[in-house]
């Protein structure tokens, strides 16, 4: 009895320091693999939220300015002395991102009416409304004034000209227009004591408004202050 009681109790072993040691390791490192995954998801989302300040900041920040006054410019439409055409210099705020200013539109200063459309735009578009109509998409044109590398995109320490053709220039002779359809304004002309609200809306930035209103009378050329 007592051999059979002792050869039990030789084969009864207990858990020896080193099997301890592992499964202390085998816990450390179980515990180890959630502590990163945890911190990594935390990582990815607060670098998911950092992008996405960044981009609403991008968003809404403008990128582009006006420089100088509004131009205006007469014109004639069926015997109507109405503005025919503005002109808005513009450049990019300091830090800001560059804006292309690729436009299907081109025009000819030497030939007033060459406004030709090659149907080839950027992504930058400019709308008109008026208590009378909206353009959706005006036609436009620019002109670089100083300097320019030569391409179509307006960078820190370029300016350029934006032209918004109220109506077409097509049959031009001696400051008379065609009141023109889409994109132009056709019979809902801008006279004296008019407020129009142009918009220029580039593909990254806040819009730029620029918004006017017309003089008691109507000269060849006026500063729209």
């Amino acid at each position: 009895m007592m051999k059979t009681f002792n050869r039990m109790c030789r084969n009864e072993r207990g858990i020896t320091g080193l099997e301890t040691a592992i499964i202390l390791i085998a816990f450390v490192v179980v515990a180890a693999v959630f502590a990163y995954t945890a911190l990594s998801a935390g990582l990815f989302s607060t670098q998911r939220s950092q992008e996405a300040v960044y981009s609403g900041l991008k968003q809404t920040q403008s990128t582009m300015e006006l420089r100088g006054g509004v131009i205006a410019y007469e014109g004639e439409i069926d015997g109507e002395k109405v503005i025919a055409r503005v002109d808005l210099t513009v450049a990019v705020v300091s830090g800001g991102e560059p804006i292309n200013l690729r436009t299907k539109y081109t025009w000819d200063d030497g030939n007033p009416n060459d406004l030709s459309d090659d149907g080839t735009a950027g992504p930058l578009m400019i709308s008109f409304s008026s208590k009378d109509t909206t353009i959706t998409e005006c036609a436009w044109t620019k002109t670089w004034i100083g300097y320019n590398d030569g391409d179509h995109l307006l960078e820190e320490g370029e300016k350029a000209v934006i032209t918004v053709w109220f109506h077409d220039p097509s049959d031009f002779t001696e400051g008379v227009y065609v009141a023109g359809t889409d994109p132009f304004l056709g019979s809902n002309t801008v006279g004296t004591f008019d407020t129009f609200r142009l918009e220029l809306k580039p593909s990254t930035g806040a819009t730029l408004v620029v918004e006017r209103t017309t003089p008691h009378g109507l000269d060849p050329v006026m500063n729209l202050h």
